[in-house]
């Protein structure tokens, strides 16, 4: 679920949590394929503040199980409380990262699962809690841990990391072009004093590209996503997470995943494409699905997003 820096600028003053959590994306493409009410175990692998998750659960058949994983604390916290009135079907809540997919479900002796589904990315959530680090359009600390336990945050790359390695983040997980122009600042501007700040940090890039440049999208989104993505390990993670879910997966059974941007889309698509080759696999979405002219109007948030859907053979 993604609300780029953009689209929170355009939202109303009194904009409620209530109204940023209303829109799950392509939801309806999502139940579609997945078809919860065939689902008698489900597992929501980023349940984040439950928006997809409220539209599966009622659709499950009574005494299903639903099991939903996020590595924050925060998000989990209000998907339990959305959830709370819900009695007819086994809602279980873990903390934890989806990487350790084979972990949490044999802790639960969950031997095999009806279906997956991974919303990846950052949530509007957390975008717009401006203490997380997560928005260069609000000021706040160099954090960008999606768990708020873990060790490395954002600071930690930007004022310890070589130059020639804050460079290699920013091509490969940013694919910025002025990756080398930035990172020279960003070393020169810290041997001065440390960057703390995400506005210090979006000035400096900024400052950094060159003005005759114009940008579809602010020039320092490229590079809060790169080391978003850097501190969380996130595609290392959707690599192994997306592999394990695989494996568990009943026959017949559906995996849905929704990508952000094609660093993620890739991974999905080849991991897809090689179990597809094994005979492991059939491929229900050839080409992603895209969110429809309706969606796009009403959902700030689906206008990059891309669904694919596999079946388990």
């Amino acid at each position: 679920m993604l609300i780029t820096e953009e689209d929170l600028k355009r939202l109303p003053k009194n904009c409620s949590k209530e109204f940023l959590f209303h829109y799950p994306v392509m939801y309806r493409e999502v139940i579609e394929f997945i078809s919860p009410s065939l689902r008698k175990i489900f597992v929501d692998c980023t349940v984040g503040v439950a928006s997809h998750a409220s539209e599966i659960i009622e659709k499950m058949p009574l005494n299903s199980i639903f099991i939903g994983i996020d590595k924050d604390n925060q998000s989990l916290e209000i998907a339990k409380e959305r959830l709370k009135s819900i009695h007819n079907k086994e809602i279980i809540l873990v903390k934890e990262d989806f990487k350790n997919l084979d972990k949490i479900l044999r802790d639960l002796n969950i031997k095999s699962v009806d279906a997956f589904f991974f919303d990846l990315g950052i949530s509007s959530y957390q975008l717009s809690q401006s203490q997380r680090g997560f928005s260069f359009s609000k000021e706040g600390p160099l954090d960008m841990r999606m768990d708020r336990d873990a060790f490395l945050c954002a600071y930690d790359l930007v004022n310890n990391l070589s130059e020639k390695e804050l460079c290699k983040i920013f091509q490969k997980f940013g694919e910025e072009k002025f990756s080398r122009r930035i990172a020279h600042l960003l070393v020169e501007r810290r041997k001065k004093q440390p960057i703390f700040t995400t506005t210090q940090l979006k000035d400096l890039i900024i400052e950094a590209v060159p003005k005759r440049f114009s940008y579809r999208i602010h020039p320092a989104t490229r590079i809060f996503q790169a080391l978003r993505i850097a501190v969380n390990r996130e595609l290392d993670c959707l690599e192994e997470g997306l592999n394990k879910a695989i494996e568990f997966l009943s026959c017949g059974g559906r995996i849905a995943i929704i990508s952000f941007h094609s660093l993620e889309d890739r991974i999905v698509k080849n991991i897809f494409k090689s179990y597809a080759s094994q005979k492991k696999l059939k491929i229900i979405t050839p080409k992603p699905l895209r969110a429809n002219e309706e969606e796009l109007r009403e959902n700030l948030s689906s206008r990059s997003a891309k669904l694919r859907v596999a079946e388990k053979l």
